[in-house]
């Protein structure tokens, strides 16, 4: 069976990966969001939930039954081997669940996968190209401001977390601009275009 291209979305938070996302589904291209289908996994995968209860203990899933966040970042960001042990549990899950849902897409041109995290096309993936999605980190702290109820430390603090803005252009085989002055929906419209030429031409 032939599989689609796979092309990765990424950039940092606030940047509009999402949104630009969703135009491509507007465009009926298939998007893997792998953030939130990794949460959907740890809370309900079962193999999963006994390696990360075997690792991290009972406390690792609160009373209903649901991942603790907050306990596990408390004990992980503080061990970077137990951080590496909990994604050597979680990551694999993911990236079967990736293939499958590839497999399942087998008929579209081209498949995008959303994520935080990524390495380069090719890098440990079976990315063909990787699209960055940026913009200002002044104009990304005001939309996470408007969106979401954090402070603005609390987010500093998440964006000097993350991948730099240079280390994430590094990785871009296409870099999309999405700071309010340039128009977002031609970029993704040029991009689909040679997503498509490429698709065709393999």
């Amino acid at each position: 069976m032939s599989l689609p291209l796979q092309i990765g979305v990424t950039g940092g938070i606030g940047s509009g990966k999402s949104i630009v996302c969703q135009v491509f589904s507007c465009l009926e291209i298939p998007v893997y969001h792998a953030d939130s289908r990794a949460k959907w996994l740890t809370n309900h995968e079962p193999e999963i939930r006994e390696k990360v209860t075997d690792l991290l203990g009972p406390e690792s899933y609160d009373s209903s039954g649901m991942y603790n966040t907050s306990f596990v970042a408390s004990v992980v960001f503080k061990d970077e081997k137990l951080l590496k042990k909990l994604n050597a549990i979680i990551h694999p899950v993911v990236m079967r669940d990736t293939q499958h849902w590839v497999s399942e897409h087998a008929d579209s041109p081209y498949v995008l996968k959303e994520a935080a995290i990524m390495n380069a096309a090719g890098q440990g993936n079976s990315l063909d190209y990787v699209v960055v999605v940026h913009a200002p980190e002044d104009l990304r702290i005001k939309r996470i401001l408007q969106r979401d109820n954090r402070s603005e430390l609390e987010i500093r603090s998440i964006i000097k977390r993350q991948a730099s803005d240079e280390s994430r252009k590094q990785i871009a085989d296409f870099i999309i601009t999405n700071d309010e002055t340039a128009a977002l929906i031609p970029q993704v419209l040029h991009l689909n275009h040679q997503f498509l030429e490429a698709a065709k031409n393999r």
